[in-house]
């Protein structure tokens, strides 16, 4: 038996390694090694788990790795500038990255737009710095964004799941819906419920929208008082991410209740990834992981029969 049957056919449950090692922020579990993230996972019950910066990106060296653990690979981000350069250039960079997930039996790719952020270091930025696109730009990269998921699916087999993200273009309700709302069916929605809550809407709403296009799915939970410091103080996503922002399923303010029932509903189907972007010297990560398993699994159990 496995560990994740109370979930219903279809679904898979993953962890992300931002617990154990932030990608961004790489003084956060830079003493932690890749065979610890890996074995936690595995040990707390999880299926999977999405790339991170530790990993190795080659499909020979990383394969062995992961089924060693029982382990599968869910996905992995994947930064993206279409916002100022054109699907040609986008699919010369997306290549080495692509041809790995499809290696390793991904049918997501995680897309992050990167591009029109603040300059310099973006993330370590004042929140009230992030760059809007024009609402003139918008149908063109649409156009982009389109032409680039056909192609990612027609030549690597691979969704393209779109992250809507704190500091990014696409950060409010109005924002993904304007965006996606252009885009041609090949473009997937990657549903973030801690994002959407801390850019100050419910993820329930994406859920209502844009429901039959949510390609992959990250559970964060938010700490609501330090997330209300955060934006009192007009501080920067890196700055929120060190002061607990973000932490998983179960240990923050958010309701899973609504998220399960989507998809336990039968028009989902692919990976809920949990996720927490933390100092793991702050919240020991294979503890975090397994109250998040926990909570996640008492959620589908408590679905009515």
């Amino acid at each position: 038996m496995s560990a994740t049957d109370f979930l219903p056919p279809g679904l898979r449950l993953g962890v992300s390694p931002l617990s154990w090692a932030n990608d961004v922020l790489e003084d956060l579990g830079a003493d932690i090694p890749l065979e610890t993230c890996l074995r936690d996972a595995a040990e707390a019950g999880y299926e999977g788990v999405e790339l991170g910066r530790k990993f190795p990106r080659r499909p020979e060296l990383l394969a062995p790795l992961l089924k060693g653990h029982g382990l599968s690979l869910a996905s992995g981000w994947y930064s993206g500038e279409l916002a100022e350069r054109d699907v040609a250039a986008e699919l010369a960079a997306v290549a080495p990255h692509a041809r790995l997930l499809q290696a390793m039996g991904c049918g997501v790719m995680v897309y992050g737009e990167v591009a029109m952020m603040a300059p310099g270091a973006p993330l370590d930025a004042p929140m009230s710095r992030r760059r809007v696109m024009l609402p003139r730009e918008v149908p063109g990269y649409a156009e982009r964004l389109t032409g680039f998921a056909r192609h990612l699916l027609g030549e690597y087999g691979l969704r393209l799941a779109y992250h809507h993200h704190l500091m990014m273009i696409a950060e409010t309700f109005e924002e993904i819906s304007d965006i996606l709302g252009r885009c041609g069916p090949d473009v997937g929605l990657l549903l973030d419920t801690g994002h959407a809550v801390a850019s100050g809407f419910s993820y329930t709403r994406l859920i209502e929208r844009f429901g039959d296009r949510i390609a992959h799915i990250h559970l964060k939970d938010v700490r609501s008082s330090a997330m209300r410091q955060v934006r009192d103080r007009d501080a920067s996503f890196n700055e929120g991410v060190r002061q607990g922002m973000f932490t998983v399923p179960g240990d923050g303010a958010l309701d899973f209740g609504p998220l399960v029932r989507f998809a336990a509903g039968g028009d989902y189907r692919g990976w809920l990834i949990v996720e927490a972007e933390q100092d793991p010297a702050i919240a020991p990560p294979r503890a975090a992981v397994t109250r998040a398993f926990d909570h996640i699994r008492a959620a589908f159990a408590a679905l009515p029969a």
